[in-house]
C-alpha cells in the first residue's frame, strides 16, 4: 500500500478482476473471447508479478549495470555488439544470469523450472 491511497491497493484491485475473469467470464466465453481473456489473466499476472517483485529487481538490475560499467541496458549492448566483451563473454553471461532469470520470474516463472 501506498500513501496516500487506502485498500484496496493497487494489487488487490488486479486481483480481483483476474479472479473474476478466471471464476466468471472465462467459464462462460468460447473461441476467440476465451482465448483473450486467458490473454487478460496472463497479463494481469505479469502486472501483479512486476509489482511485487519490481522494486527488489529493479536494484539488482542497477547493481549489475553499474559493475560493468555502464548507465544502460542500450549501452550495455552497444557495448557487447562493438566487441568490448568477446575476451570475456562467459564471465559476462554469468553476470548477466540473474537479470535474465529475474525478467523470466516476471514474465513466466514456470519457464525457470
Amino acid at each position: 500500500m501506498t500513501a496516500p491511497h487506502d485498500r484496496p491497493t493497487a494489487s488487490e484491485l488486479l486481483e480481483s478482476i483476474r479472479e473474476w475473469l478466471e471464476r466468471d467470464v472465462l467459464a462462460s466465453v468460447e473461441g476467440r473471447l476465451q482465448f483473450h481473456t486467458r490473454v487478460a489473466i496472463n497479463s494481469m499476472n505479469i502486472v501483479l508479478r512486476e509489482l511485487e517483485l519490481g522494486a527488489a529487481q529493479e536494484s539488482t538490475h542497477a547493481s549489475v549495470l553499474a559493475d560493468l560499467h555502464v548507465a544502460s541496458d542500450a549501452e550495455l549492448a552497444a557495448r557487447i555488439r562493438d566487441g568490448k566483451h568477446d575476451h570475456e563473454l562467459m564471465q559476462l553471461l554469468a553476470v548477466l544470469k540473474p537479470v535474465v532469470e529475474d525478467k523470466v520470474r516476471v514474465a513466466n516463472p514456470t519457464y525457470l523450472r
